[in-house]
């Protein structure tokens, strides 16, 4: 199917430009002032105006649904369609939490898998808080390469819900990931969940100076309450990852933008935590609340990075476009609007929100309104 997107705004050599954007089946085919193509059964979308951005990329959602803290009933449900779609998230990275006993690895790629089926563009990691990692094939290099979805390695570290791994774990668990990312041209990263706490990340720089491991194998996650030690580890060259809160929205923002402004253009992704359990511990470690991950919550920290940082809309979203396809390794594929890149797009109307989501080349969302249907959405 051809489609030609037109009347929308798209920010290309320095500035938003009034474009039209060529979608020929899942790929951008031309991106122009001004597209002339005369195709039977063309398709054309009218933009009316509206900022067209790159689909979202989201590096940490608990797709199969997190949490068991605190007992079963605790557990959070598994992610629907529609969420990601009206969130405008087009790329998503799937991974297990806590639970790695009831959860599996092996339901977690079905998801993935239902996920791609849907139209969305879908990985996982393999492997949860536990060490020895839980796999599918029985080791973390062949669920690496033997599997097509699967990029990389959750852990978890710093947490009293960790496995408290070693430093001589941690490097032979990163040497097995990052070998599976070299055989297979995959990330091969080692997806840190780290807790609050006193190591901090202390045993990520104890496996870089003991090892000859390249930095960006290891992604340390949830660094906000160490963003001082996280804008260490970017200027090192490694990625840091942020986890975008819906609470306290405002200082929150302060702090990203502080990585963005102290970090390497490129080195700061953000994520949501979606659908993963929130737990709210004392000082004894005991629970004394529990909530959820918002998977709105990536786009609302664009709204706040605009609207409380000033940043501009190009700026917001980078940590979550191009700067995400980088870390993944998919840069010119995912993250831009560009010829010869996926076509996952985003039109944003004057106030910011998402009225339209194309994921390759399917128009998923138009006018606020889900276009596409799948089971069990009523559930």
């Amino acid at each position: 199917m051809i489609k030609l997107l037109k009347n929308v705004q798209i920010f290309r050599d320095g500035c938003w430009k009034a474009s039209e954007v060529l979608i020929a089946d899942k790929r951008i085919a031309a991106v122009g002032d001004k597209v002339d193509c005369a195709f039977e059964g063309l398709e054309i979308i009218d933009g009316k105006g509206m900022r067209a951005v790159p689909g979202y990329i989201d590096q940490h959602v608990h797709i199969t649904g997190g949490g068991g803290e605190g007992g079963f009933s605790n557990q959070v449900p598994p992610l629907k369609f529609s969420a990601p779609v009206k969130a405008g998230i087009t790329t998503i990275v799937g991974l297990l939490g806590t639970d790695g006993t009831t959860r599996s690895v092996e339901s977690l790629a079905a998801k993935t898998k239902a996920f791609r089926e849907q139209g969305l563009t879908c990985f996982f990691l393999t492997g949860a808080y536990q060490y020895p990692s839980p796999t599918i094939t029985g080791t973390v290099r062949r669920d690496i390469v033997m599997m097509d979805e699967c990029i990389g390695v959750k852990l978890a570290i710093c947490d009293h819900r960790s496995a408290t791994v070693t430093r001589d774990e941690l490097i032979r668990l990163a040497s097995d990931a990052h070998q599976a990312g070299v055989l297979t041209g995959k990330p091969g990263v080692v997806h840190l969940h780290t807790g609050s706490g006193k190591d901090q990340l202390n045993i990520i720089f104890e496996a870089l100076e003991h090892s000859e491991i390249p930095i960006a194998t290891f992604r340390p996650t949830h660094v906000a309450g160490k963003i001082d030690q996280a804008i260490k580890f970017a200027n090192m060259g490694g990625f840091i990852d942020i986890t975008c809160s819906p609470e306290n929205m405002e200082t929150r923002c302060a702090l990203i933008h502080r990585a963005l402004v102290e970090c390497p253009r490129g080195s700061v992704t953000l994520s949501t935590d979606g659908n993963g359990s929130m737990p709210v511990w004392n000082e004894k470690k005991e629970m004394i609340g529990i909530g959820s991950g918002k998977i709105t919550a990536l786009h609302d920290t664009v709204k706040g990075l605009v609207n409380y940082e000033g940043l501009p809309l190009e700026e917001a979203i980078y940590p979550i476009t191009a700067a995400a396809a980088k870390a993944l390794n998919l840069e010119g594929k995912k993250g831009c609007i560009a010829p010869g890149a996926d076509a996952d797009i985003l039109l944003l109307d004057d106030e910011m929100n998402i009225d339209t989501t194309i994921a390759l080349g399917r128009v998923l969302m138009q006018d606020g309104q889900m276009q596409v249907f799948c089971n069990f959405e009523d559930c």
